[in-house]
């Protein structure tokens, strides 16, 4: 087989039908352009939602669950203490939300090498009074530094300082939504009753927004110290620990590990947010089965081009068969101008879909849900682009495989004597 040969009767067989190459390589590019913006933009959304729920959400999660107690006060009954008793108002056992010994097994976490990082947190159930209404709202006791280390905290704080939590005494940083209802600027001071009944003066340093401005009307943070004092607790007094990992997959196994090693109630991350990522796994899905779809249409386009070719070619197939030419190098001719098609249309449309990319990315995306994003967000991981050229290769050469094979197969005799 001369290669050289071969390659230059298939440049001119593009060149001559060239309206027809063209057409196809547009589909190709299309194709390809469609499939980088699209997948770029889809799981550039699904890593701003993941940033949003995820990235507050720790990998491992230890607390004391409040349980229905094993032992209900019937059975304590010598009367039907050999009795199966259904018990229709169970309940709840006597158990403490506290962490027993949080010091030594924060300790114990942190010098895990799985881990990067603990945050203790506990919460307190208040009331915030604007006049002679009490509002129902949620204070999360946090260490500050461990939470804008490990859970970005300063990011969804649009408004002061989130540092100012533990460096300001008796402070707190409202959810925007809770703000805009009590009116509250920063600087300003706003009154808490607890559940207890004891009545607290907090200074506003910032504002809190999550994106889901429910949540951002009921919940507002503030220093573990402050917490504490708002509920009467000592200052060993914690509810939760939150775990970071290395790596994200380890949580079901280092939570499930936890659970047995401290005697405490764990969950992890997957767990707590199966819905949110099967959601965001279903959209991935969905983009890469429509971009798979725009190339298996591409590729229909290119068989069909090829095997008008063949036909309006049979004079050439059958001289160069004649000349000397087999079946496999009539084959490769055509295999080479199916496979041209795909590379330079798919080159250009791996170009035009980054540049589809920047224009959606440049685009404004202004909502008051979430400050913090100014632009559409889009996913530019190298993974799409060598998923498009390689399937762009992939489709034009089946696109071209059964025409090049019906194409070796002509008989020049039959041709010649046709003619």
């Amino acid at each position: 087989m001369n290669t050289k040969l071969i390659f230059g009767i298939a440049k001119s067989m593009l060149l001559a039908r060239w309206r027809q190459t063209l057409v196809a390589a547009i589909g190709v590019t299309f194709s390809i352009a469609m499939f980088i913006t699209l997948l770029g933009f889809m799981n550039g959304l699904n890593d701003m939602l993941d940033g949003l729920i995820l990235n507050r959400t720790p990998h491992v999660r230890l607390y004391n669950e409040i349980k229905p107690s094993e032992n209900q006060p019937v059975n304590a009954s010598s009367e039907f203490k050999d009795s199966y008793n259904f018990i229709s108002s169970v309940k709840s056992g006597i158990t403490r939300q506290e962490i027993y010994n949080s010091g030594p097994m924060v300790q114990a976490v942190q010098d895990d090498p799985r881990v990067l990082g603990v945050a203790p947190k506990l919460t307190a159930q208040v009331f915030f009074n604007e006049g002679t209404i009490d509002i129902t709202g949620m204070i999360n006791g946090i260490d500050v530094e461990e939470e804008m280390r490990l859970f970005n905290f300063q990011d969804y704080v649009t408004a002061g300082s989130a540092i100012d939590a533990k460096n300001v005494a008796n402070s707190i940083i409202l959810g925007k939504g809770l703000a805009d209802i009590l009116v509250a600027d920063i600087g300003d001071v706003v009154q808490v009753t607890t559940v207890q009944g004891e009545r607290f003066s907090l200074k506003v340093v910032g504002y809190f927004q999550s994106g889901i401005q429910e949540i951002d009307k009921v919940q507002s943070y503030a220093s573990i110290g402050t917490t504490q004092k708002l509920l009467g607790k000592p200052a060993n007094y914690i509810t939760d620990l939150q775990i970071k990992l290395h790596d994200l997959s380890l949580a079901p196994a280092v939570a499930k590990e936890y659970a047995q090693v401290f005697q405490i109630d764990a969950e992890d991350i997957q767990t707590a947010n199966a819905q949110f990522e099967t959601g965001s796994n279903v959209r991935s899905m969905i983009s890469y089965a429509v971009g798979v779809t725009l190339l298996v249409v591409s590729g229909f386009g290119i068989f069909n081009i090829l095997n008008m070719m063949i036909y309006e070619k049979m004079d050439s197939i059958a001289i160069l068969k004649a000349t000397g030419f087999s079946g496999s190098d009539v084959n490769w001719v055509f295999l080479i101008i199916a496979l041209s098609i795909g590379f330079f249309g798919g080159m250009v449309g791996l170009v035009f879909g980054f540049l589809f990319s920047l224009v959606i990315d440049s685009i404004p995306f202004n909502t008051e849900a979430l400050p913090t994003i100014e632009t559409f967000p889009v996913n530019y991981n190298p993974v799409y682009y060598f998923i498009g050229g390689f399937f762009s290769m992939i489709t034009t050469y089946f696109a071209g495989y059964f025409p090049a094979r019906k194409a070796s197969k002509v008989d020049p005799v039959e041709i010649i004597r046709g003619k």
